[in-house]
């Protein structure tokens, strides 16, 4: 039964829309949006309604500057310090699930950035912003090293640029598709849950 909570912050009120399977879950997803955008964003719906239907609470977390109506993004410590403080809220509310963490865009890097202080099991970056665009020496693929199973989904058109594969990083690259991954959302959502289902989060 889908429903939404405001859950308090250091950095403000955040909002959380939360869905639950139907049956036993078999983990947590908490999935955060891009710097001007919200979480219904199409990609995050699709890979929603997937997980759900897989068998996993998913989380859908507004940070606390969106919530006030402000578009221009928070600092990134004060996205992470928001995102670890709902992150164990969650955890505390899902007692003994594994806590799967992602986003899209900034929301992806705040997942990667806080993956070890949350105790995540897994990061789910879809349109991985690796650098600015025109930007390529500020790369950001530092923050891809989470030391834990990590999906990065991106376009091949995509002007933040296209990470490499690494140690526990699988990099699945889209054709056609752009920053905002709406050409085949179900596809991507898809491609996820196959990810997840090979690490016993998902159901068949």
């Amino acid at each position: 039964m889908p429903h939404d909570d405001i859950i308090g912050t250091p950095r403000g009120p955040a909002r959380v829309d939360l869905d639950t399977p139907v049956g036993p879950a078999r983990a947590l997803l908490a999935l955060g949006h891009g710097a001007g955008g919200g979480v219904d964003a199409p990609d995050l719906l699709a890979l929603r309604d997937g997980a759900v239907a897989a068998g996993l609470v998913v989380a859908r977390v507004t940070q606390p500057y969106r919530v006030a109506g402000r578009r221009a993004p928070a600092p990134a410590g004060h996205l992470d310090e928001a995102w670890s403080t709902v992150l164990a809220v969650l955890r505390d509310r899902c007692p003994g699930l594994p806590v799967v963490v992602g986003g899209r865009s900034s929301g992806a890097r705040v997942a990667c950035r806080t993956a070890t202080a949350v105790a995540a099991a897994g990061v789910v970056a879809l349109a991985f912003p690796l650098h600015p665009p025109g930007r390529p020496e500020r790369s950001r693929a530092g923050e891809l090293a989470t030391g834990v199973p990590t999906l990065v989904v991106n376009g091949d058109r995509d002007p933040f640029g296209l990470p490499e594969p690494g140690p526990a990083v699988q990099v699945v690259v889209r054709p056609g598709e752009r920053h905002d991954l709406r050409g085949d959302p179900a596809g991507t959502a898809a491609l996820v849950l196959g990810w997840l289902r090979e690490h016993g989060w998902a159901r068949d």
